[in-house]
């Protein structure tokens, strides 16, 4: 007998008794389409998850200080240029760079005739130039800096932020005065945007470094800009308001600065199981690590912390949100195999059924020689069909349902004229966050195709293993009293 022949008897076996087959088919359709939604939900989930801890910073960006919170009595490496070389080195790192800002410095920037605007370089960070790009900051206009970016003699390039020019305020005016600044978002009586000050990629900018004496020695710098960056609170803040050099630049102008003050540095304090202790040089205070995918962050923070440093990511934080969608999704998914296991039950009853009412047919099959491995298949092929037609229903009804919530709000408008749906809190109840800003998925229900074939394949595995019972069991009938059964 081929394997043709076995698929239609199977077909005409299912086929002869519809009203049977379509009872024990609706069980595996309820069972497998609450499945797909309740996984489509959880993946709708973690979709919403991802995109809001993306809002909140880098996901594959890691954080290193040069200290550790706990006083385990190991020693803290030094966070240094070599170390981070090293660091640099390992395959699952793209980039790493210090966000350095200097503690020495008495530095402001002037802009204007006769130096008339004037912001304090409060916010100036050196970093190291290959690794801008890398760590995924934007630019508006311009280029990143390079190493080999040579401007002249006291000449420094510098990126800044997309909105550092409103810190520049009006030296002729009054500390009291609101026209001394101009602030971000600020317009004017017709509601146009007031510009700032300064262009400050048209304008000629002096970094000034000067003493506190009463005759303050000066040392001025020019400052070119050659790109502006995107703001973007989630990179950094200096992204806005700030002002980015190499790391070799700022280190040259706080050596500058040292010289012209005479000082070795002021000393800063840190806190130790909450006691104050004088910080020692131990390197750059942080260092920002970029992973090249978010499934190796864990393992190369695992990494630095063997290294002895103290790190923060958002590893942990997005590990929790995941433990709780897959906890949400383990009692609704384990509500839903209950019924697959009450439609696994039914197909083995309708197969068990079948096989006392063909009793007769199965004794004629093994006088004709039938082989026994062919009944068993007929019989597993019987219940493998009605496990895979369950499972294609219970697809196409997956989908519909998906559509159905991912259009509940536009639904309940057109027939009611309102929306009266918050899917925050229907999605926040199964472990999500309720976060739909930019970016983010609104869908609170997705399938993609890789769950659809799950689906198909699960409901088909149910329906063959519910049928092994069956099958054995025909094959071990006799065949002279099956023969003679009426």
């Amino acid at each position: 007998m081929k394997i043709s022949d076995l698929l239609r008897l199977s077909f005409d076996n299912l086929r002869r008794r519809k009203g049977r087959t379509a009872l024990t088919v609706i069980g595996v359709v309820v069972g497998t389409c609450a499945i797909i939604v309740m996984i489509s939900l959880g993946i709708a989930i973690n979709i919403q998850n991802e995109a809001m801890l993306a809002s909140w910073g880098d996901l594959t960006q890691i954080q290193i200080y040069n200290y550790s919170w706990n006083d385990t009595g190991g020693e803290t490496p030094k966070l240094d240029d070599e170390m981070l070389k090293q660091i640099q080195a390992h395959p699952d790192v793209v980039a790493a760079t210090p966000y350095y800002q200097s503690n020495d410095l008495n530095a402001t920037i002037y802009a204007g005739k006769n130096d008339r605007y004037s912001m304090y370089a409060w916010n100036t960070y050196g970093l190291y130039p290959d690794a801008l790009e890398q760590m995924g900051f934007e630019l508006i206009d311009g280029s990143f800096l390079a190493e080999d970016m040579n401007l002249g003699r006291r000449r420094i390039p510098v990126l800044i932020g997309e909105n550092a020019a409103y810190q520049f305020e009006d030296t002729r005016k009054s500390y009291n005065s609101g026209k001394r600044q101009v602030w971000q978002g600020q317009v004017d009586s017709l509601g146009n945007p007031v510009p700032p000050f300064v262009d400050m990629q048209q304008e000629k900018l002096t970094l000034r470094l000067s003493t506190y004496d009463e005759n303050p020695k000066t040392i001025d710098y020019e400052l070119v800009v050659v790109g502006v960056l995107r703001s973007d609170y989630a990179k950094h803040y200096f992204t806005d308001s700030g002002i980015v050099m190499r790391l070799s630049d700022l280190k040259m102008v706080e050596e500058a600065y040292k010289k012209l003050t005479g000082s070795k540095g002021s000393t800063s304090y840190v806190y130790v199981n909450g006691v104050q202790q004088k910080e020692q040089d131990n390197g750059y205070q942080e260092v920002y690590v970029k992973v090249d995918k978010v499934d190796n962050v864990e393992e190369v923070e695992t990494w630095l912390q063997d290294l002895g440093y103290q790190t923060d990511s958002m590893t942990q934080v997005r590990e929790d949100m995941q433990a709780s969608v897959a906890q949400s999704q383990m009692i609704l998914g384990g509500l839903a195999a209950v019924s697959l296991f009450v439609a696994a039950l039914n197909i083995a009853n309708t197969m068990t059924m079948a096989i006392y009412e063909r009793t007769k047919e199965i004794g004629v099959m093994k006088v004709l020689g039938c082989e026994l491995g062919k009944i068993r298949t007929m019989f597993l092929m019987e219940a493998g069909g009605i496990g895979l037609l369950g499972g294609i229903i219970g697809v196409i009804f997956s989908l519909l349902i998906s559509f159905v919530l991912n259009n509940l709000s536009a639904i309940m408008m057109l027939f009611n004229g309102e929306g009266g749906v918050d899917l925050g809190s229907l999605m926040g109840s199964l472990g999500g966050m309720g976060y739909y800003g930019d970016g983010a998925s609104s869908a609170i229900s997705v399938i993609p195709f890789w769950l659809i074939l799950l689906g198909l394949g699960f409901s088909t595995l149910v329906g063959l293993l519910s049928g092994i019972l069956p099958a054995r069991r025909a094959t071990r009938i006799s065949a002279l009293e099956a023969i003679r059964h009426e």
